[in-house]
């Protein structure tokens, strides 16, 4: 058992504290992770804003990267010392997507058997199982991907969720290939991921949507060749428009409201694909479309769960690819901040002034 600094959200919209808590020794299976930085992502906000569950207080953090301290018993994958990246989709081997050969939709991945706590003895629940807005962290081993450890853990650490997430709903989800047409619409850190997932898949056009001029200036950067600001600009219009008039084969919603999945859904060219990437809230329905429109327009209608990844092949493979300079991980992060500063973060997300700001400890 050891005490460490962490963030934590005691309660709905409270304001997020810094706090002591206990980690235990890691026992069979898991896993101590000392963290070196953690992205701040739009779903720890979800957590302390109580859209996800109630069941408070959360330990807030899971975009991370950091070196295994100790391991429990049984644990072969990494040792202590490996650099890692943290992942919530910890491959169980045994569920029904596991056994049919799909293990990047597993249904039963694995999180840590003990729990963290206050120092009162108070359980923590980890934001999606990792909890690492802490200076260490307990983690199942199958939530640790080692990968070269000359990466910067600033930038590897974002493959945890949101970069990852945008690249998969590209290049996995969507399937996007040399020569096809896409559009992204919001281009927050999810969706500038997209963009640059597109480019990397050889897309001979990416649309970049959003009514933010400066996120339309960071996709633009990032891979885009065309933006659209759909504040001004009917955006099916814009992108059947710069499609000859057809529609993108890919359109990625990375927002997820009704109004811009319902417009994601107009966009696509006939038998085109809709990838919807963006976490809508609980009580969002899906928008007025004519079931004859869903049946006349052909396609797929698409939702991409972490990008569809597989941290095993993928983490291991993107950090190679940035290592070599063909993935700019480096330009998802706007800042470079402390545990101290993860609300003042959560403003600047809010109103959508950085791609990330990213804890480094």
């Amino acid at each position: 058992m050891q005490e460490v600094r962490a963030v934590v959200a005691r309660a709905k919209d409270a304001p997020v504290t810094v706090e002591t808590i206990r980690i235990p020794d890691p026992g069979p299976g898991e896993v101590v992770v000392k963290v070196q930085a953690c992205g701040v992502c739009h779903t720890d906000l979800h957590y302390r804003q109580g859209g996800i569950n109630d069941e408070f207080p959360f330990l807030l953090g899971h975009e991370a990267a950091g070196l295994v301290e100790t391991v429990g018993e049984g644990v072969t994958q990494v040792e202590p010392g490996d650099f890692v990246v943290l992942n919530w989709r910890a491959v169980c081997g045994d569920c029904r997507a596991c056994n049919r050969g799909e293990p990047q939709y597993c249904f039963a991945t694995h999180n840590a058997t003990q729990k963290m706590t206050l120092t009162d003895g108070t359980e923590l629940t980890p934001a999606l199982g990792i909890g690492a807005f802490a200076e260490k962290t307990l983690v199942h081993a199958g939530q640790c991907t080692k990968v070269d450890p000359e990466a910067s853990p600033a930038a590897a650490g974002l493959l945890g969720c949101g970069v990852m997430a945008g690249l998969g709903a590209a290049i996995n989800t969507g399937a996007v290939g040399r020569g096809k047409s896409v559009a992204v619409i919001g281009c927050g850190g999810v969706g500038c991921a997209a963009v640059v997932g597109s480019s990397l898949a050889g897309a001979s056009r990416i649309i970049a949507v959003d009514i933010d001029e400066r996120k339309l200036d960071w996709a633009k950067e990032l891979g885009a060749t065309d933006t659209v600001n759909s504040k001004e600009t009917d955006p099916v219009e814009a992108i059947r428009e710069l499609t000859g008039g057809f529609g993108a084969d890919v359109v990625i919603d990375a927002v997820g409201r009704p109004e811009t999945y319902q417009q994601a859904f107009y966009a696509r060219d006939l038998a085109g694909t809709l990838v919807l990437v963006g976490v809508p809230t609980p009580d969002m329905k899906l928008p007025d479309i004519p079931l004859i429109d869903v049946f006349g327009r052909g396609g797929a209608l698409k939702s991409s769960w972490y990008g569809d990844c597989l941290p095993s092949r993928d983490f291991p493979m993107l950090i190679d690819l940035y290592r070599q300079g063909r993935l700019d991980l480096d330009a998802f992060v706007s800042e470079e901040i402390t545990l101290g500063d993860v609300e003042s973060a959560f403003e600047r997300m809010h109103h959508g002034d950085v791609l990330r700001s990213v804890v480094v400890l």
